[in-house]
């Protein structure tokens, strides 16, 4: 089901933008309702477009067919959230966050795998922590930028969802306090962009835990983008990293983001466990 679903996204996805000409600066679609082709909970697609309806960065609406599916879709702006996240020193990369839609689904891929914890590392706006904790999972959202902790405040507030958001930096943080059992950390940043001293640094605190790292399994987002990539496109330029901390990737899925709506190609999402 997962699969199919991913696929129709997609298929959405680029109908949508091949026909699309608003101005807005971001836009994403979330399928109106329950369909043969998006087989969702009912809750939980009515939670998605109750996170996308109460996210300040959201500032307009409207209904379309596509590909013959009804969807909402969101028209938003993020140019104050990125301008301010970028003025972080420790800070992976600026706010561009993953679709709601593409959120919920890599979520549901974690719960797939037996994960029972959700860390998402540079969580943004909290969109994957809220969608953990939607399907099931034990959600911790930690990001350092203020105003955008603020904005998961508010987010938790109105929806009445606590996905747990910390105002921290990543690599300071003492994971210990979370009491993980078996977890799946998110990591954001591309591996180009500051990604991967991220990425090492929670691994390094993931090997500090006692009896943690074989229970762990760790997501990166990639790119197919030869022009963001100087050596090894494998695993979204992350292969280095995976081989050198011995890491095996059990999945792979491609999935909508803000910054690849123009694009045919979408962000690779690489899920992998210590071998």
């Amino acid at each position: 089901m997962l699969s199919e679903i991913v696929s129709n996204l997609i298929k959405i996805k680029q109908e949508f933008a091949k026909n699309y000409t608003g101005s807005a600066h971001i836009q994403e679609i979330i399928p109106s309702l329950p369909s043969n082709e998006f087989p969702l909970d009912e809750y939980h697609l009515k939670s998605l477009h109750d996170f996308a309806q109460k996210n300040p960065i959201y500032f307009n609406s409207f209904e379309q067919e596509i590909a013959g599916v009804l969807c909402m879709i969101y028209e938003g702006d993020i140019n104050e959230y990125w301008l301010n996240s970028i003025k972080h020193g420790t800070s992976c990369q600026p706010f561009y966050p993953t679709w709601i839609m593409s959120a919920y689904i890599m979520s549901y891929f974690a719960k797939h795998f037996g994960y029972v914890e959700l860390v998402d590392i540079g969580s943004g706006d909290g969109r994957i922590a809220f969608c953990g904790r939607l399907l099931g999972l034990v959600s911790h959202s930690i990001e350092i930028d203020d105003v955008l902790a603020e904005l998961q405040e508010k987010i938790c507030k109105l929806t009445n969802q606590n996905f747990d958001p910390k105002c921290a930096d990543a690599l300071e943080f003492d994971y210990s306090q979370l009491d993980l059992t078996r977890p799946i950390f998110f990591i954001g940043g591309l591996p180009q962009m500051g990604g991967d001293v991220l990425a090492t640094n929670i691994i390094e605190k993931i090997n500090s835990i006692s009896d943690l790292k074989y229970n762990t399994g760790l997501v990166f987002a990639g790119t197919h983008s030869k022009r963001q990539l100087s050596g090894n496109l494998e695993n979204g330029g992350w292969s280095s990293l995976i081989e050198k901390h011995h890491l095996d990737v059990i999945n792979t899925v491609s999935l909508p983001t803000v910054w690849t709506f123009d694009q045919k190609i979408d962000t690779p999402y690489i899920y992998t466990k210590f071998k």
